[in-house]
């Protein structure tokens, strides 16, 4: 199965996503030349993105569904024929199982996991009622490419930016707290795909939840930042 649900009764009127919730590369791909060191990497998954999904369905009693292939395989964040779907650098690091693609190749790992992935998205969505909001979950490095970043939490929000807004709002309340609209990335970075895909004509909120991944490395933090978040979210929904 290329995507799990976890909580799939929830009742909550919203669906949790987590495109980018595992590093496992299927045996017939080799680990794409890579090291263990490597799958352990952001180029591999969104390190700590999961716990804190599961931390905020749980909070919230939400359906959340999540992948279980490395974006390294293909990005299910992306369209199948954007450049870095397929990736053959990932950040500076080189994929050799990605040079040279064949196109047969490529729509077979669009056929094998991205499809298979976001009609289970569909499905799920076709099932709640009363539904208010889809919300993707994510994580982000501290430093990329030599830059740092200072933010704790950015909040990427599509052409409706309520419902960011006001999770920004409520997150604020935290003096301490260096949170951000479309921080470390943007639309523009072609990084609302899967938010934007299931929702075309724009029928429900959207909002997409980048961690920095160092503030998630332990269990306890992911669940305090599951809880925060879900919190923000039960604000900013009226739940």
């Amino acid at each position: 199965m290329v995507a799990t649900l976890f909580n799939a009764a929830g009742s909550a009127p919203l669906v949790l996503i987590c495109e980018h919730a595992s590093n496992f590369i299927p045996a017939d791909y080799g680990a794409l030349g890579l090291t263990p060191d490597d799958l352990t990497r952001h180029i591999a998954w969104d390190p700590g993105a999961l716990p804190v999904a599961k931390a905020m369905a749980v909070e919230l009693d939400a359906p959340l569904v999540f992948a279980t292939v490395s974006r390294l395989v293909i990005d299910l964040n992306r369209a199948p024929t954007d450049f870095d779907a397929m990736p053959e650098i990932s950040e500076t690091s080189v994929i050799p199982g990605n040079i040279g693609l064949s196109e047969a190749e490529k729509d077979l790992r669009v056929k094998t996991y991205y499809k298979p992935f976001h009609d289970a998205v569909d499905r799920l969505i076709a099932q709640k009622s009363g539904l208010r909001a889809h919300v993707s979950v994510h994580s982000f490095t501290p430093v990329y490419k030599g830059g740092s970043r200072p933010w704790h939490v950015g909040l990427i929000t599509g052409s409706d930016n309520s419902l960011a807004r006001s999770m920004l709002q409520n997150l604020k309340q935290d003096k301490g707290l260096v949170a951000e609209l479309n921080v470390p990335y943007s639309p523009s970075d072609r990084v609302y795909h899967t938010l934007d895909r299931h929702n075309p004509s724009n029928s429900v909120k959207t909002a997409m939840i980048e961690l920095r991944n160092d503030l998630i490395a332990s269990e306890q933090d992911q669940s305090a930042w599951g809880l925060r978040l879900a919190h923000s979210l039960r604000a900013a929904l009226r739940l």
